[in-house]
C-alpha cells in the first residue's frame, strides 16, 4: 500500500463521534444486553452474532409503528428461508407518514430551473388521503399493483404512499423509458392502476410523452384506469386520448382530505417491485417486503448516514433506480426530502450545489460518474458555495475512483463524511457503506453494513483478505427479496444468488478487503476480465485511465482473441482531441504505473459515446456482445441504445 493511501483523507473529530447516532446506539445495546461494545467494529460483530437482538434494536431505534409479536427471527440458518418478524404486522406508508407538525417541511422539489415547490407535511398527507380514497373507489386493495411512469416529484411519492397504505404494491420507472422498456416491466406485473406524467424537462428542453403513452396504455390489459399527472400542463389533453384515462385532478376531485387509514400487513408483505437493468433479457421483477425495506433504510439513514429529524436528505435519482426508494424512506425518520428532476448540469454545472446551499442539505447523494464529471469540469464549490450544513456525501452506481475521493475533499468540502456505498436493486440498499465514526481512505468503502455478514470468497469458497474474490453475504438479512414475480417455484431467485455457493448470497461483485478493514469493489464479476487466466476488475482500469485529462470516460471489455482474452479499452475523449500514438502511450503508461502491467489494454479505441443503463451505469456486457457479433437481448434497457452501433465491426479489433 502506498504511503498516500495509508493516510486518511478525513477523520471525524472526537466530538463528532461522541454525538453520533452510532455511539448512542452502542450505548443502548450495552445497557440492554450487558455487552461491552466499544466501537463500530464491535457493533458490527455483535450484529452478526446476534441478529435477532440487533434487528429488534433497529425496530426500537426507528420507533416502528406496528405490532411486533413473536420472535424476531425464525429459521435463521436458512438462506433463503429465514423469516424476520414472522408474526409482526405493519404498514410501510404508516411509518413514513408518522405524525408530525403539519406545517413542517416534508418535500422540496426542483425541476431544473423550470419548477420550484415546497410541500408541507399537512399538504402531503392531504394529497395522500385524496389519492387513497380515489384508489379505494377504483377497487385497489391488498396485493394489487400500482405502476407509475413518473419523474422524481412530490406527486410520485404521494401516489406510492397511497398505494402502499392500502397494502397494494408500487412499481415505477422514469418517463424517459421507451415504449418497449415500459411494457417489458409493467406488462409482467399486471398493474390495476397506471399513473404517468404528461412530460418532463431535460437540459432545458420540453419533452412531451403523450404519443408514447398512447402506444403503451392499450397494451396494459390489466389496467382499469390511467391517471395523468400534470407537469407540462397537458394532463387533460393526454388523458382524453387514452382508454379509461383521467387527469390527476379529475381522479381525486370527488374526495376531500380525510383521516388516513392504513392496512397493516405481514412484515414480508410486498411493498415494491423493482427491476433488474434488463440488458441481458427481459428485466427480472424483484419483489421487496415492507418490513425489511423499512428496517434496512432506517438503519442506513440513522446509523450509517447519521441523519436526524429535520435534516435535509437529497439524492440525485430517477424513479427507475432503487435510490429513489431509499430516498423516500427518509420520511420514516422525519427527514425533509429534497427532490430533483432533470439534468444535473442544467441550466449549469453548479445547479445542484445552488440547491444544496439554499436548502442546507445534510446529505448530498449522487453517482460516482457525477463526481468524476465535476472534477473534469474543474468545478470548485468550496470556493463558491456555503455548504456549512452539509455533513455527508454518498456516492454509488459504480466505484468511486481514488482521484475523485481526493477531489471531494479538495474542491467541495474538507470536513465531511464521504461514503462510497455499494449494494443494489437486489437488496434495495447496501452491503458495504459508510461508518461516520471512522476515517475515510482514498478509494475505499469504509465498512460492511450493520447486520450484513459480508465476506470476500475465493473461487473455492474460502474467505480471503487482501486478495480479490466474490462479494458474498453468509447470513440472512431482512431486505432480501421476498421473491421474483412470476417465479412460482423460486428457481430464478435461487439461480440469481445461491447457485454459486449453497446457503450463501453471492452478489456478483468482484471485491477485496483492505488493511483498514474497508473494501474495494473492482467491478461486476460478470464483467471481470481474464487475460491469461488472471482476473482483473474493470474499475481498476477506469480509475487509472480517467486520470488522463483528455479522457471523459472509458469502458473496457475482454475480447476473445487467439484462444485467450485480450483487454480492449474504449475511450470517449474531450472535444477536439484525437487518439494519436502519444496519447495511446500515455494512457497505457498511466494504467501500467497506476495499476499493473496486466491491466494494460492490448487495444485502445476512441468512440463518440458509451452505452449506459437508464440509471447511468455503463454496460460492459452489451459492448462485449456487440464486439463479438452477438445480439444484445434488450436494448430498451439502455438510455442510448444507438451508441452500440459504434462498436460493430471495428477494423481496429480485426488484428
Amino acid at each position: 500500500m502506498s504511503a498516500e493511501n495509508d493516510q486518511p483523507l478525513w477523520t471525524p473529530s472526537e466530538a463528532r463521534v461522541a454525538r453520533s447516532a452510532v455511539f448512542a446506539f452502542i450505548r443502548t445495546v450495552n445497557e440492554r444486553h450487558g455487552t461491552r461494545l466499544a466501537d463500530y467494529r464491535d457493533l458490527h460483530a455483535w450484529s452478526i452474532a446476534e441478529p435477532a437482538a440487533f434487528w429488534e434494536a433497529v425496530w426500537d431505534l426507528g420507533e416502528v409503528i406496528g405490532e411486533r409479536a413473536g420472535p424476531a427471527l425464525r429459521d435463521g440458518e436458512r438462506m433463503p428461508g429465514a423469516e424476520f418478524f414472522p408474526q409482526a404486522r405493519l404498514n410501510y406508508a404508516e411509518n413514513l407518514l408518522r405524525p408530525r407538525d403539519p406545517d413542517s417541511l416534508a418535500l422540496v422539489f426542483r425541476g431544473e430551473d423550470k419548477v420550484e415547490r415546497r410541500v408541507g407535511f399537512g399538504e402531503l398527507t392531504a394529497l395522500v388521503s385524496r389519492l387513497q380514497q380515489a384508489m379505494k373507489a377504483a377497487g385497489i386493495g391488498i396485493g394489487d399493483r400500482v405502476a407509475a411512469t413518473m419523474p422524481n416529484m412530490p406527486e410520485t411519492i404521494a401516489i406510492m404512499l397511497a398505494a402502499t397504505s392500502l397494502g397494494a404494491i408500487f412499481s415505477s420507472c422514469s418517463p424517459d423509458f421507451g415504449e418497449r422498456g415500459i411494457l417489458d416491466r409493467f406488462s409482467q406485473i399486471a398493474p390495476k392502476l397506471y399513473f404517468a406524467v404528461d412530460g418532463y424537462w431535460y437540459s432545458g428542453k420540453r419533452v412531451a410523452i403523450g404519443d408514447k403513452l398512447a402506444a403503451v396504455v392499450p397494451h396494459l390489459d390489466s389496467t382499469v384506469k390511467t391517471v395523468i399527472v400534470p407537469y407540462l400542463g397537458e394532463a387533460e389533453e393526454v388523458a382524453a386520448r387514452l382508454p379509461n384515462g383521467a387527469s390527476l385532478d379529475a381522479f381525486i376531485a370527488p374526495f376531500a382530505p380525510a383521516p388516513l387509514t392504513f392496512e397493516r400487513v405481514p412484515f414480508n408483505h410486498p411493498v415494491f417491485i423493482l427491476f433488474s437493468s434488463g440488458t441481458t433479457g427481459v428485466p427480472k421483477c424483484i419483489v421487496h417486503g415492507g418490513g425489511g425495506t423499512l428496517l434496512q433504510h432506517i438503519k442506513e439513514h440513522r446509523l450509517h448516514c447519521d441523519l436526524h429529524p429535520g435534516d435535509r436528505l437529497f439524492y440525485f435519482t430517477t424513479c427507475g433506480w432503487m435510490m429513489w426508494n431509499w430516498l423516500v424512506s427518509g420520511l420514516a425518520s422525519k427527514l425533509a426530502l429534497c427532490l430533483f428532476d432533470g439534468s444535473p448540469f442544467a441550466p449549469g454545472p453548479s445547479v445542484l450545489f445552488d440547491y444544496a446551499e439554499k436548502e442546507g442539505f445534510a446529505l448530498f447523494g449522487t453517482s460516482a460518474k457525477y463526481i468524476d464529471s465535476l472534477r473534469k469540469e474543474g468545478l470548485r464549490p468550496v470556493d463558491t458555495h456555503d455548504l456549512s450544513k452539509l455533513k455527508a456525501i454518498t456516492s454509488t452506481g459504480s466505484p468511486l475512483a481514488p482521484a475523485d475521493f481526493a477531489y471531494v475533499y479538495e474542491a467541495i468540502k474538507p470536513d465531511l463524511h464521504l461514503a462510497s456505498i455499494s449494494g443494489g436493486t437486489d437488496i434495495v440498499s447496501c452491503f458495504v457503506l459508510g461508518d461516520p465514526t471512522a476515517p475515510v481512505y482514498r478509494g475505499e468503502i469504509q465498512a460492511p453494513g450493520l447486520g450484513m455478514a459480508v465476506e470476500v470468497w475465493s473461487d473455492d469458497g474460502k474467505p480471503v483478505v487482501g486478495e480479490r474474490g466474490e462479494l458474498v453475504c453468509t447470513r440472512p438479512f431482512p431486505c432480501m427479496p421476498v421473491m421474483f414475480w412470476n417465479d412460482k417455484d423460486g428457481a430464478k431467485y435461487h439461480a440469481a444468488y445461491f447457485e454459486r455457493f449453497a446457503n450463501v448470497w453471492c452478489h456478483g461483485d468482484f471485491a477485496e478487503w483492505t488493511s483498514h478493514g474497508g473494501i474495494i469493489i473492482h467491478g461486476r464479476s460478470d464483467a471481470t476480465l481474464n487475460p491469461q487466466g488472471v482476473r482483473i476488475g474493470t474499475a481498476e482500469i477506469y480509475a487509472q485511465a480517467e486520470q488522463v485529462p483528455e479522457i471523459l470516460e472509458a469502458i473496457a471489455i475482454g475480447q476473445e482473441w487467439d484462444n485467450d482474452v485480450r483487454v480492449v479499452l474504449f475511450v470517449r475523449l474531450k472535444a477536439g482531441v484525437a487518439l494519436d500514438a502519444d496519447l495511446d502511450k500515455r494512457i497505457k503508461t498511466q494504467i501500467r504505473v497506476g495499476a499493473s502491467p496486466r491491466h494494460v489494454p492490448a487495444k485502445i479505441v476512441a468512440v463518440a459515446d458509451i452505452p449506459r443503463t437508464r440509471s447511468g451505469k455503463i454496460t460492459e456486457l452489451a459492448v462485449r456482445e456487440v464486439v463479438h457479433g452477438r445480439p444484445v437481448k434488450n436494448t430498451e434497457a439502455l438510455a442510448n441504445p444507438e451508441s452500440l452501433d459504434l462498436y460493430r465491426n471495428l477494423p481496429e479489433l480485426a488484428n
